[in-house]
């Protein structure tokens, strides 16, 4: 009996450790092109934060404005150098349309503050309810430097670059219809790791952050200028297929 529980124990193991081994090793010397997509969903900074109002001077402010739930889509297409295998270059792009929720908003006027276009006007704070707006951001990292540890299947990886973020918010309240755009640079990072399946297929998930200061003109239907931060953390997940 003794004997026989030693023998499983050590068959157990085996299967164990080539297991591990299987998932870990790397069989083949993988190809250094891909193309990828991915989904992805906001964790935390859903919101435009540090919000200016810049119609006036000195600068009014507003309270931040939270933004509706929605998905990430994107693509990207990256390169890793033969000679440098944990090195490499990415572009990726991804859209969203976390539209702006109607919600209690506090604004503060500047004592003696001059309205553009218009003059001085009185200062002071109030709060209310304003309406939702549409909201769409497209992202554009033209450039992320990558960084990976490529000897394994499972490979994490760093990366980092600037980012081009297009931005619109949409006024649908009548009277106000209108739209206002804002274009950017500001950073996009990100950290994940990919795990290979076969010698092209491979599935990832990855932390990204992005960062920009957004600033919005004012438009003629009364769409007042403003400043804001946007500054989401997301999780998403993807496939790639390396050739």
């Amino acid at each position: 009996m003794t004997q026989r529980m030693y023998t499983k124990r050590t068959f157990g193991g085996a299967l164990l450790a080539g297991l591990l081994s299987f998932l870990i090793a790397t069989p083949y010397a993988y190809p250094e092109a891909y193309i990828g997509g991915q989904i992805g969903t906001a964790l935390k900074g859903n919101s435009l934060s540090r919000v200016d109002l810049t119609d006036f001077s000195p600068l009014g402010s507003m309270s931040g404005r939270d933004l509706a739930g929605s998905p990430l889509l994107g693509g990207k297409v990256g390169y890793y150098f033969p000679r440098a295998r944990w090195f490499g270059i990415e572009f990726e792009a991804n859209y969203r349309t976390p539209h702006i929720e109607q919600q209690q908003t506090r604004i503060s006027i500047p004592a003696s503050a001059v309205l553009k276009d218009f003059g001085p006007v009185a200062g002071g704070e109030a709060t209310g309810t304003l309406t939702g707006d549409h909201f769409r951001v497209v992202t554009i990292a033209p450039l992320n430097l990558m960084f990976r540890y490529h000897k394994t299947r499972l490979q994490p990886y760093l990366g980092i670059g600037p980012g081009i973020f297009l931005a619109k918010v949409t006024t649908t309240q009548p009277g106000f219809e209108g739209s206002q755009s804002s274009t950017q640079l500001g950073l996009n990072a990100k950290a994940g790791a990919e795990y290979f399946f076969t010698k092209h297929l491979t599935a990832f998930t990855e932390i990204k952050y992005n960062y920009a200061r957004l600033n919005f003109e004012a438009n003629n239907n009364g769409g007042f200028g403003f400043r804001a931060t946007y500054n989401p953390l997301f999780l998403s997940f993807g496939v790639s297929y390396h050739f």
